[in-house]
């Protein structure tokens, strides 16, 4: 019996229970993947937004300013890289300009500090690559760029730290109440709780509908990414937003904080809740809709393109909290942008009605911090020799392109919520996401956890389930040590 279950380890999830791992309670994260970080987390922009687009008095304006607010805290405790590198909205019609003083009213309503709207000539001088149709933008300085991996791992890690338990691969089937307690059932085993938070992406409609009579319906709307090498790092200095439309902030490009370039995303609405593979059109479309608003952007320096799934509930704003006829369930429902930057706002409401509802009293050893995975890059050389020294697995190079040593590798899987397969370690670490995308190093990351995990190769996973690289061996011979 657990105080409180998370259906979903994705950024919402996960920042739920580290809010409520503050407090006295038992608390269980149970995840369909193999991984946190897993679903619609993994595939985003990264863009910490300044709040200026929702409509005043939505849950979205309010958790987006209030998260926006609360990210500087939240990554200098938990050492998340995170940069205010500002944002732009551009337009490009001189019919279009009243409408970026209406952003600039709407922001300022819902607390957006020093937004201002500059000319062409003003944008020149600090984006010499505006598009030549670009006749004005709409600057918030209070935007920024984060690692959207780095910052639910982290939620994560602190979670587990202090009693947090997790699950993965662990798909539910059902959500039910009996007698006042919570009853959720995977394919293997059946958990209770007295609170259940749905923190489920794209099927969140799906458990919501189970135990409430009031429906929502989530469609899934796929976005499609391109990234390009940190060779074209610097080409922009701040997130560039198009005119925003009904379905999203139209297509960006922004620096992220590892000095690559990230391109998107498009706005597709489809039924399959696990369509996340790239199409043609959609990667065309945001090369071509880029150009509007950036010139020359260099394309042929692109290293990998990626899609992702947003969770857009018909209402189009957020639903938190519990529905009047599901006592004890707690929604976090339609959480798609601003969901990143609005998350430690959403775990923090979220975990503070579930207090009020169990009574919980708080932890006086709840541990706030939590260190990165070191990275030598960073340190001094007279400082890389010392760690060398002490530990050797740091002088071993694994992934080229991106400088990844043996000992971050390790240390990724050692860690609370460690990681259990190549994606999981690239998450991490960035072994994987450089210019080769992996097709150097894979060989050395697969042989690193099957001896940390005491696997077969043939038992390593790209993502884990059914993703496996070595399908069978080809020969006899002497097996793995």
């Amino acid at each position: 019996m657990y105080d409180i279950i998370i259906i979903g380890a994705g950024v919402i999830g996960c920042a739920a229970a580290r809010e409520l791992s503050k407090y006295n309670a038992k608390i269980l994260v149970i995840e369909k993947c193999e991984d946190v970080c897993a679903g619609t987390s993994k595939a985003n922009s990264g863009i910490v937004h300044s709040g200026y687009d929702a409509h005043s008095g939505t849950r979205k304006a309010r958790f987006n300013v209030e998260g926006n607010r609360m990210m500087d805290k939240v990554c200098e405790e938990l050492d998340v890289p995170f940069q205010r590198i500002g944002s732009l909205t551009v337009c490009t019609d001189e019919s279009q300009v009243s409408a970026l003083f209406a952003l600039k009213e709407r922001g300022e309503r819902n607390g957006v500090e020093g937004l201002r709207v500059l000319n062409r000539d003003e944008l020149l001088k600090t984006e010499p690559h505006i598009g030549d149709g670009v006749v004005a933008a709409l600057w918030a300085p209070t935007a920024g760029v984060i690692c959207p991996f780095k910052l639910t791992i982290a939620f994560a890690e602190n979670a587990a730290v202090n009693g947090v338990e997790f699950l993965f691969d662990a798909e539910v089937k059902s959500v039910f109440p009996e007698n006042g307690i919570w009853h959720v059932k995977t394919a293997e085993q059946e958990y209770t709780a007295a609170a259940v938070v749905n923190a489920a992406g794209v099927y969140a409609d799906v458990f919501h509908n189970m135990v409430s009579a009031h429906k929502i319906n989530i469609t899934p709307r796929r976005g499609d990414y391109i990234l390009l090498d940190r060779a074209a790092g610097g080409y922009v200095r701040h997130t560039i937003f198009q005119m925003p439309t009904k379905l999203g902030k139209g297509v960006l490009v922004t620096p992220t904080v590892h000095g690559n370039t990230i391109v998107g995303p498009t706005a597709v609405d489809v039924e399959d809740r696990e369509a996340t593979a790239t199409t043609a059109e959609g990667i065309d479309s945001v090369t071509q809709k880029s150009a509007l608003s950036v010139k020359g952007l260099p394309v042929r320096q692109v290293i990998t393109s990626f899609a992702g799934l947003r969770a857009h509930e018909d209402g189009g704003d957020f639903i938190l909290g519990e529905p009047d006829d599901a006592p004890g369930f707690f929604d976090c429902a339609g959480i798609e942008s601003p969901g990143l930057t609005s998350a430690p706002a959403v775990g923090a409401y979220i975990a503070g009605k579930i207090k009020e509802k169990l009574q919980l009293s708080e932890k006086e050893d709840f541990i706030p911090t939590r260190k990165d995975i070191l990275d030598p890059k960073k340190l001094t050389i007279e400082e890389r020799n010392e760690l060398i020294k002490k530990e050797p697995a740091y002088g071993t190079i694994v992934c080229r392109c991106e400088s990844v040593t043996e000992g971050e590798i390790l240390d990724a899987i050692r860690r609370p919520v460690g990681a259990r397969s190549l994606d999981g370690v690239k998450r991490r670490t960035r072994a994987g996401m450089g210019r080769c995308q992996a097709g150097f190093c894979s060989p050395k990351v697969m042989e690193i956890l099957r001896r940390e995990l005491g696997k077969d190769l043939t038992e390593i996973t790209k993502c884990g389930g059914d993703s496996r690289i070595v399908i069978e061996r080809t020969k006899d011979g002497e097996k793995d040590a």
